[in-house]
C-alpha cells in the first residue's frame, strides 16, 4: 500500500558525465524521519537529489516516493514533495505573499486554505515586514526563506533540501530548523544535504554518507561512530575519518 511505503526508496541509481557522479547507489528513507546526506563536494549529494526531484534523468535504477514510481509516473511523484535548492528560484517581480498565492494556485489549493496557510508560513520564518516587498529587493536568506514557504504551503510529504542554511543568519537559521522540526513531527519526512556538520548532528534521526558517488557508511551518530571505529566522537571527527578511508582505498 502507498501510506505504508516508505518515503524515499531509491534502488541501484546511476549518473554519468565524464566519470560517474551517482554509482549503484541505493538507499531508502522511512516517513516522519529527518535524514541528512552527506558528503565532500562532488560526492554526488546534489545529482542525486535532482534525480530524486525529477529534475534530471538518470541514467538506470529506480526511485519510489511515497510509494509512487518516480520514474513512471513523475507528476504524482512530484505532487507530494518538495525541493528547495541552495540557490533560491522565486519570481521577483513578486512579492512574498503574491509569490505564496501564485504557488499555491499551481497546486490548486483552495483560495482559502492557501491564504492562511500563506499567512502562516510568512509569520512563522519571520517574513511578516517584508511581505509587501517585492522578491527582487530581498537579502539571500530572506530569498531562501520565501522559497521554503513556497515548498510548504502544499504541506508535501516529502521535503527535499539542498544547503538550506546557505545565507541565513543564526535567528534565520533557527527559524528554519524550528518549521522543519515541526513539519517532522507532524509525520512529514525531510532530507537534508549540509556541509554544516553541527546541523546535521543535531537535527538528524539518521545520517548517510557518500563518497565517489557511493553510499559509503549510515545510520545514526552511534552506529557511524562504530562503523568509523570510534568509541566517543562528534560527527566531524566521523565524517572525516570515514571520508578519508573511502579516498585511500579508491
Amino acid at each position: 500500500m502507498r501510506s505504508s511505503a516508505p518515503a524515499l526508496e531509491i534502488k541501484n541509481l546511476r549518473k554519468t558525465y565524464t566519470r560517474p557522479a551517482v554509482d549503484g547507489l541505493s538507499l531508502t528513507i522511512k516517513r516522519g524521519e529527518f535524514y541528512a546526506l552527506l558528503g565532500p563536494n562532488g560526492a554526488g549529494k546534489t545529482t542525486t537529489l535532482r534525480m530524486v526531484a525529477g529534475l534530471l534523468a538518470p541514467d538506470s535504477g529506480e526511485i519510489n516516493i511515497c510509494g509512487i514510481d518516480a520514474r513512471k509516473d513523475p507528476v504524482d511523484a512530484k505532487s507530494v514533495m518538495a525541493w528547495v535548492p541552495d540557490e533560491p528560484m522565486i519570481y521577483d517581480k513578486l512579492d512574498p505573499m503574491e509569490y505564496l498565492e501564485f504557488v499555491a494556485g499551481l497546486w490548486a489549493m483552495d483560495a482559502s486554505r492557501a491564504e492562511k496557510q500563506a499567512h502562516e508560513l510568512i509569520e512563522i520564518l519571520g517574513l511578516t515586514p517584508h511581505a509587501n516587498k517585492r522578491c527582487q529587493g530581498l537579502s539571500k536568506g530572506m530569498r531562501q526563506k520565501v522559497a521554503l514557504a513556497g515548498a510548504l504551503i502544499h504541506d508535501p510529504e516529502l521535503i527535499i533540501l539542498d544547503e538550506p542554511l546557505t545565507g541565513l543568519d543564526a535567528a534565520s537559521a533557527r527559524q528554519v530548523k524550528e518549521v522543519l522540526r515541526q513539519r517532522v513531527a507532524h509525520g512529514t519526512t525531510v532530507i537534508m544535504t549540509t556541509h554544516i556538520l553541527e546541523v546535521a548532528e543535531r537535527m538528524a534521526e539518521r545520517i548517510g554518507v557518500i563518497a565517489n558517488g557511493r553510499l559509503i557508511a549510515e545510520g545514526t551518530l552511534a552506529e557511524l561512530s562504530a562503523q568509523a571505529g570510534h568509541c566517543e566522537s562528534n560527527l566531524e571527527d566521523i565524517f572525516l575519518s570515514l571520508t578519508a578511508a573511502e579516498s585511500a582505498a579508491a
